[in-house]
Parts: structure tokens; sequence; C-alpha cells
């Protein structure tokens, strides 16, 4: 198994397409590299915390390899977004990529460099805080909230036909 740290926005976007790629064996959303130890949701949406809403995604990389991950995550967010994601706006909604180890980081910087105007940040994972419950498996668990329909739903309508 091994682990990837992707933030694209909003995690409860991250976290609906990714559950739906074989390889993909478990999601966690929380919040990386931030100043704050163990923050809650409403510390990282004032934006002072410093952190991101991420997923951490551990896969079979015999199913499915860290560069199909970010080929999935770079169609699925804009990585030309400063510090936000359709009106999910603040650092806390920043595109990054959280790396582990060189191969990583080296892989990023390799996808990174054929996307035009690019903002996505290249960072060692510092933290990783699992988020709240009640953000764990939220697409699944809430389909008819608002924001699920609206916001969710498309993304995986578009990538999932």
């Amino acid at each position: 198994m091994q682990t990837a740290y992707l933030a694209g926005g909003c995690f409860w976007c991250v976290e609906a397409i990714f559950q739906r790629l074989k390889g993909v064996k478990g999601l966690t959303n929380g919040y990386c590299n931030g100043s704050t130890e163990n923050p809650s949701y409403e510390e990282i949406c004032s934006g002072q915390t410093g952190h991101a809403e991420a997923v951490k995604i551990e896969f079979d990389e015999s199913e499915i390899s860290f560069s199909d991950l970010l080929e999935v995550f770079f169609l699925t967010h804009d990585p030309t977004s400063l510090n936000r994601q359709g009106s999910d706006v603040g650092i806390q909604y920043r595109s990054a990529v959280f790396y582990i180890n060189s191969e990583q980081r080296d892989l990023v910087k390799t996808a990174i460099a054929s996307i035009p105007n690019a903002v996505t940040e290249i960072s060692p994972l510092d933290v990783f805080y699992a988020a709240e419950n009640y953000h764990q498996n939220y697409y699944n668990n809430n389909p008819n909230q608002h924001y699920c329909r609206l916001v969710i739903l498309p993304k995986i309508e578009k990538h999932f036909k």
C-alpha cells in the first residue's frame, strides 16, 4: 500500500472522486501542513491556520499508480486557480500535493510542468490531522445535501459517465 496527500479545494469533492477509482483502498479527509495543532473545521475556515483541506489516499500501487492519481487530480480541479476552487475561497482551498518521498516530489513536478499557469503547491508533508467524523465519506452519507447535488454530483457525472 502507498499513500498520497492531495488538496484540490473542498475535501468532500476530492474524496467523492477518488472513492470511485479502482485501487484506492482508503480515504481520510483532513488538514495538512498548518500551524495549529489538531485544528477544528471552524479554525481551518478562518484561513488563519495555514492548513489545506486535503485527502489522505491509501492506494494499491499494483492497481493504480501515483502518476494515475495525479492525472485524475489535475483533471478534476483547477490547478491554475490560486487559493480557490469555484465558490470555495481561501488558503484552505488551495491546490497542493504534499509529497512523502522524493519519487512523489519528482512525479508531481513533472506533471505540473505540463500545466500552463499552474499554481499547485508542492510541499513535503509536515503533518496531517483527520477531519471531524461528519466530514468523512461526506458525499455518500449526504447525497441530497445542496452542496453535494450542485457541486459534487456534476463532477462525478463529468468524470465517471
